[in-house]
């Protein structure tokens, strides 16, 4: 007899979730509670609760989390110009923490003893789920199907949904995409199939969010992004709450070829593993904000701050957005968000976004210093004879030395 009288899931509608709902009932012989998060996935989550409904889950958690996830995971992560490995945008990572905390919090007020999720035991979603949950509930028990069960090929699953009249969208009669698929308004990814081969091509019918570079539109599109303290608050002077920036700039950066990336990245696992991400509006917001950035902060406070950021993305990457390493770099990269509010213009053609122009009332700039021009005396060039000379010091006595310089 299990010690599990009632789990929350983390569900999606899908084939996985479901078997994973009749599976925790029979394995298990408990009360199954789903939550369900619409992060900006672009499907409907509302038909999950039919689905539910007819698994016999009488406790059903369907939540707009969009907001919620762009104000207080993604803008926080963009302040710190956030590439894992120098070139994800880490899309699928910042959404775990979210989901994590809510299956937290459902349980502790549903009562459950455990809470359960699709991910497999390859990957490192399990990890991120996990750890989370861990930080936030120590004793909580997790149930992870994928490393229990023996269900380890859609066959097994379908012949599964068929023998507990598990209802399913799809019948193998029916095209499947033949990639593993993770989308929210920050990115959409994709993995397996042919992707699996690092040689092979993406197809180009792979691409769900962006049109190619070759087919973007042959005229330009200039927007302009006021940013408040590091983060986007309008666009073209039209003020939007977060999630609405980033809903926008998806439309405008798909529509012009923005966003694709194609890598073989490092799992926490161990693994490497290759990955196609669309990411149009997350291009946008991080080119933009180091443009702002560049105006407005200390060189050595960016300097400083850039080489915090590989620490931080991979704090994020492997899981460890509770940590208290993630909150103190966190508070040092919004320490130096104070000044950084301006605005950037930004110029979308074929596949690039580039910084046409940047302005700030905070700007470091000064006009008067960096000219070409007569400086009226604003900066002494003789005072660099003597800045060089120092800093040559240590390596004039080397040399003199007789130290190889080779």
């Amino acid at each position: 007899m299990s010690d599990v009288k009632k789990v929350v899931l983390a569900y999606s509608g899908g084939l996985d979730t479901s078997v994973i709902v009749k599976w925790l009932q029979e394995t298990y012989d408990c009360e199954v509670v789903t939550f369900t998060a619409d992060i900006g996935q672009g499907e409907e989550v509302e038909p999950a609760r039919a689905k539910a409904q007819a698994l016999g889950v009488k406790e059903i958690h369907i939540e707009d989390l969009r907001e919620e996830f762009v104000r207080d995971y993604v803008y926080p992560m963009f302040r710190a110009n956030t590439l894992y490995e120098g070139e994800y945008l880490l899309g699928t990572s910042i959404a775990r923490p979210l989901i994590a905390r809510r299956l937290i919090e459902i349980a502790n007020q549903s009562g459950a003893d455990a809470i359960s999720h699709g991910a497999t035991g390859k990957g490192n979603d399990q990890v991120r789920f996990e750890l989370g949950a861990y930080a936030l509930k120590p004793g909580v028990k997790v149930i992870a199907p994928w490393r229990e069960w023996d269900l380890t090929s859609r066959e097994k699953l379908m012949a599964y949904c068929q023998q507990h009249d598990i209802p399913v969208d799809f019948s193998s009669k029916k095209k499947k995409s033949p990639y593993s698929m993770d989308a929210n308004l920050l990115h959409i990814s994709y993995e397996g199939g042919i992707l699996e081969d690092p040689w092979a091509e993406a197809e180009e019918d792979m691409w769900r969010w962006s049109v190619s570079p070759e087919a973007a539109p042959d005229t330009p599109t200039y927007i302009e992004l006021t940013f408040d303290h590091g983060d986007i608050v309008a666009i073209d002077g039209v003020p939007m709450r977060p999630h609405e920036v980033l809903e926008k700039l998806n439309i405008l950066g798909g529509d012009n070829g923005i966003g694709r990336l194609d890598i073989v990245e490092n799992r926490y696992v161990g693994m490497k593993s290759r990955g196609c991400y669309e990411t149009p509006g997350g291009t946008i917001m991080l080119r933009a904000h180091r443009a702002i950035e560049s105006l407005t902060l200390d060189r050595e406070e960016a300097h400083l701050k850039d080489e915090l950021m590989p620490k931080y993305a991979e704090v994020i990457y492997n899981g460890y957005w509770w940590s208290p390493e993630r909150r103190m770099l966190q508070a040092a990269i919004d320490e130096t968000q104070k000044n950084v509010s301006g605005v950037v213009r930004m110029k979308l053609y074929k596949g690039s976004a580039t910084v046409a122009g940047r302005k700030s009332d905070a700007s470091l700039f000064d006009e008067s210093i960096a000219t070409f021009e007569d400086d009226a005396g604003a900066y002494d060039q003789k005072d660099a004879e003597g800045f060089i000379k120092l800093n040559a010091l240590r390596l004039r006595i080397a040399a003199g030395k007789g130290r190889k310089q080779d």
